[in-house]
């Protein structure tokens, strides 16, 4: 079958161009990555090992656990993000000239630059990656208030809820979005409460996954298959611009990954892993998918739930529920590589996420 007859296929046109947008931030991101981890390393801009807890007290066993990795790079997260930003503009604006420079209309369709389905979701990923970025490198150059450096938690909270704030308000003045849609059941319209559900998704996904963001290719592999998720769940919908772009974001986080993986030659920080997490509670609220979210990145519920059981357990029963916190540290206080933790973290992902996109699908309701 000849280019030109497959061109007319619609279908066969949106999966090679959710494909190829995939593979090409994939190559992008892997061939910057040498760039980043030598500017990184150049300047000594790596992590340091905290060693006390949110509520100020010693961390002995994590400190000790994870002493090696002091002075590995952070702020990995940049390859993702950036990469995603570059291609979005290079496919708006180059791509075009190039369809027409090679009378080649396949080219300029592989444009994901959608007013409607991507400018919010891409605003969120560069924003958020710009406030994590400046946190990572006031952490590391002890810059800010907190002991050791960094932006204060309630600063950065500050900023997220203005953000999450930001884009309800867009959503439900703007676009008059007020609807939640229940898999299998229907579309309920919940009126003004769709601002404060709005931002508890935002804040979730933004914290969840700075929270997992803790050992070795954990919180990269669960945003990987979190996002490819919901790129099944926006092409089904016929949002093509919108599975692209996820799958842009999955294209560079398997680039970061492959480094990232056991032993990390760098870290996502806060400017990948609270950007990611912002994006992926944007593109749950775009597909009206919210309650899937919950269930495609179940391990989130879990990891944010053990450190609040944790926070409150020690305030008010002066004890601790798990030997440490999130989660995952408990895991490998009892034992377990940290290798073990991490892939048994992606399983549950990959279950709950095929369960989440089984029901997304099957249950869809109506989009926006």
């Amino acid at each position: 079958m000849e280019i030109a007859q497959i061109q007319t296929i619609p279908e066969v046109v949106n999966v090679l161009k959710v494909l190829i947008t995939g593979f090409f931030s994939f190559i992008v991101a892997f061939a910057l990555t040498p760039i980043l981890t030598h500017f990184l390393y150049k300047y000594k801009i790596g992590i340091k090992i905290k060693d006390t807890s949110v509520d100020g007290k010693k961390l002995s066993f994590i400190s000790e656990l994870h002493k090696h990795k002091s002075g590995t790079p952070i702020m990995g997260g940049i390859l993702i993000w950036f990469t995603v930003m570059i291609l979005a503009l290079v496919s708006h604006y180059l791509f075009p000239l190039i369809a027409s420079w090679t009378n080649t209309n396949f080219i300029a369709r592989l444009d994901f630059l959608n007013k409607k389905q991507v400018w919010l979701p891409l605003f969120a990923l560069v924003t958020t990656g710009i406030l994590g970025l400046c946190d990572d490198l006031a952490s590391v150059k002890g810059w800010g208030k907190n002991k050791g450096g960094g932006i204060r938690f309630i600063t950065r909270f500050g900023w997220l809820i203005a953000i999450a704030t930001l884009g309800s308000w867009w959503f439900y003045y703007k676009l008059g979005w007020d609807q939640i849609h229940i898999p299998a059941v229907g579309d309920f319209s919940i009126g003004f409460w769709y601002v404060p559900l709005f931002i508890f998704v935002i804040l979730f996904s933004a914290i969840s996954s700075n929270e997992t963001d803790g050992l070795d290719g954990l919180d990269g592999g669960i945003l990987l298959i979190a996002f490819s998720s919901f790129a099944a769940i926006a092409f089904f919908q016929n949002r093509i611009d919108l599975a692209a772009f996820c799958a842009a974001i999955s294209g560079a986080l398997l680039a970061f990954l492959w480094f990232n993986i056991y032993p990390a030659r760098f870290f996502m920080g806060d400017t990948g892993a609270v950007a990611l997490g912002t994006a992926l509670g944007v593109v749950a609220v775009l597909t009206n998918s919210v309650l899937i979210l919950f269930l495609i990145v179940f391990i989130y519920v879990i990891e944010s739930g053990s450190v609040v059981i944790q926070l409150l357990s020690k305030k008010f029963l002066k004890r601790k529920i798990f030997l440490a916190a999130p989660i995952h540290h408990h895991f490998e206080a009892l034992g377990w590589p940290e290798t073990k933790v991490t892939m048994r973290a992606w399983i549950l992902t990959a279950i709950t996420a095929l369960i989440g996109v089984i029901i997304g699908i099957l249950g869809a309701g109506r989009y926006h």
